[in-house]
């Protein structure tokens, strides 16, 4: 290989169709866009779901339902893995924050106590909501249930 043989690879590399530039072209007059119409003009972009002037798919369906702006989202927190926390790193009392630092909820989460699994340690737990299933589980074992 030396200077005077280096090529591009095959394909690409290609000349540019020049558009509209006269009829001998062969792609002059309309520049290859049709006749009339909004996609033959400079500057048309079609809206999102613009169907070509029929019923667009989102208003020809029923709308339903509705978006309650009062209510209150919970991030459920299982007892097994409140019975993991216990076991594995010792904790005694449980809190919204030491299950952000445990990487078990956000900093913005509230945080309902759910039953699933089995608690075995005696644990105090706060956190804002508990299931009725859950709160007699952990007061089974001795632990405390407190809503902050």
């Amino acid at each position: 290989m030396e200077l005077n043989n280096l090529k591009p690879a095959k394909g690409s590399v290609r000349n540019n169709y020049r558009r509209g530039r006269g009829q001998g072209s062969g792609g002059g007059g309309t520049a290859t866009r049709g006749h009339k119409g909004a996609q033959s003009r400079s500057g048309h972009s079609a809206k999102r779901g613009f169907e070509g002037g029929q019923m667009p798919l989102q208003r020809r369906l029923p709308k339903y339902g509705f978006k309650n702006i009062n209510r209150v989202e919970y991030h459920g927190v299982n007892l097994d893995l409140i019975q993991n926390l216990a076991e594995n790193k010792n904790i005694k009392e449980i809190t919204p924050e030491v299950l952000i630092a445990n990487g078990l909820a956000q900093k913005t989460d509230r945080i309902k106590i759910l039953s699933r699994g089995e608690l075995k340690a005696a644990v105090n737990i706060k956190a804002h909501k508990f299931s009725a299933a859950a709160k007699t589980a952990i007061e089974a074992n001795g632990g405390s249930a407190t809503t902050i």
